[in-house]
């Protein structure tokens, strides 16, 4: 109904009590303004002032309407505020780092909506392996980055984990129990090592628990070609859950006894960490993610 310079014509009027001078402060003439007030109260059926010798002053309906109004405009000042505000925070570039498999599996999901919310906010994917991530973050080359396993110290988002499990063919002899496996007994298995682009696989997993892969048949860093090789009986391999197709065909998934996972967790280069583009995807992602149960 009628537009915001008659709203803020009437208020105007209501603060100084004359047509001229509210006139003067909406850059209206003051047989403009005289005219505004009329339509005005044609369009709302009511009248709102009471012509007085040396000013005008407001009819009961004109003090309540005028209530309306302020609280209207206040609104839309505020909201031109926080325009001012999303502005910076939901525009701009991120360059965002990860390995492969988040790439492909973690970031679509929860990267989707945001896409979605905040379309002039370009996310701009860097692929690599994980130190490469690593390099880029103390380089600050990238903005943000998907790192494995971060220090309990480091301040980060955590995303999720992620458990590893053996691998085998169907008719591989280990796979017909369907039992959990002992990590020390597999790794003396002949091995398709498949690494996915990262430092941590099953060769440095092996390392850490004080063993050895000692008949490694062959080293890929794709998931999907290691899991070709061991369907044809290369050998078994040891491969995050997420990187395997619940219906894989000529596969079997084992758990291990003592489960290990890979933790995967948001990280901030140092000069990103205060940018508004930044912030934002930090408290989207917070907000999407399971917050942790308190005990």
């Amino acid at each position: 109904m009628q537009n915001l310079l008659h709203w803020r014509l009437l208020v105007a009027v209501a603060d100084s009590g004359k047509i001229t001078q509210a006139a003067a402060q909406c850059g209206m003439t003051q047989s403009g303004a005289s005219q505004a007030i009329v339509q005005l109260e044609s369009a709302l059926n009511t009248p709102l002032l009471v012509r007085l010798p040396h000013s005008v002053a407001l009819t009961q309906s004109g003090e309540r309407i005028v209530s309306h109004a302020r609280a209207m405009l206040a609104e839309l000042q505020a909201i031109r505020h926080y325009a001012l505000q999303a502005n910076g925070a939901q525009s701009g570039k991120i360059r965002l780092a990860s390995f492969p498999s988040a790439f492909s599996a973690l970031l679509p999901p929860l990267l989707r909506k945001f896409r979605r919310l905040y379309p002039a906010i370009e996310l701009i994917p860097l692929e690599g392996t994980d130190r490469e991530v690593e390099n880029w973050l103390a380089l600050e080359t990238a903005d943000v980055g998907i790192v494995l396993n971060p220090a309990p110290e480091r301040p980060c988002l955590p995303l999720g984990q992620d458990a590893w499990l053996a691998v085998a063919a169907s008719h591989h002899p280990l796979a017909r129990g369907r039992r959990a496996v002992d990590f020390a007994e597999w790794v003396k298995q002949p091995f398709v090592l498949a690494t996915g682009g990262c430092d941590l696989n099953a060769q440095s997993l092996a390392q850490q628990a004080g063993l050895t892969l000692s008949d490694v048949r062959a080293s890929v860093s794709d998931w999907q070609t290691a899991q070709t090789l061991v369907r044809e009986g290369v050998g078994v391999a040891l491969m995050p859950a997420s990187t395997i197709a619940a219906d894989a065909v000529g596969l079997c998934s084992l758990p291990l006894t003592v489960p290990i996972y890979r933790h995967f967790a948001l990280v901030c280069s140092f000069a990103a960490a205060g940018a508004l583009p930044v912030q934002t995807l930090l408290s989207y992602l917070h907000e999407q993610l399971p917050q942790p149960v308190s005990s």
